[in-house]
């Protein structure tokens, strides 16, 4: 069992999968402007870049990237609402 952290409680989650750059940082973006402050958007993205492109994103526009993972093909990405 591991200790870690609890879980995330992610407010809103978007699939992205099988699209590439600029797609799921634009999904993202929308998806972030329909949210509240504070809340976590969870991405799930299959384009490699998306790692390098969210880091950007967040640093960009001030919103957090709380967590990024690679699990499988499958790139998952939580951003908090800034």
């Amino acid at each position: 069992m591991d200790d870690a952290s609890p879980p995330l409680q992610i407010d809103r989650e978007i699939d992205t999968r099988g699209l590439n750059c600029p797609l799921p940082i634009l999904k993202a973006k929308k998806a972030l402007n329909d949210m509240q402050s504070g809340q976590l958007l969870k991405v799930v993205a299959t384009d490699p870049g998306s790692l390098r492109d969210f880091e950007a994103f967040a640093r960009q526009t001030g919103h957090g990237l709380v967590d990024q993972q690679t699990v499988g093909a499958e790139f998952i990405h939580v951003l908090r609402r800034r």
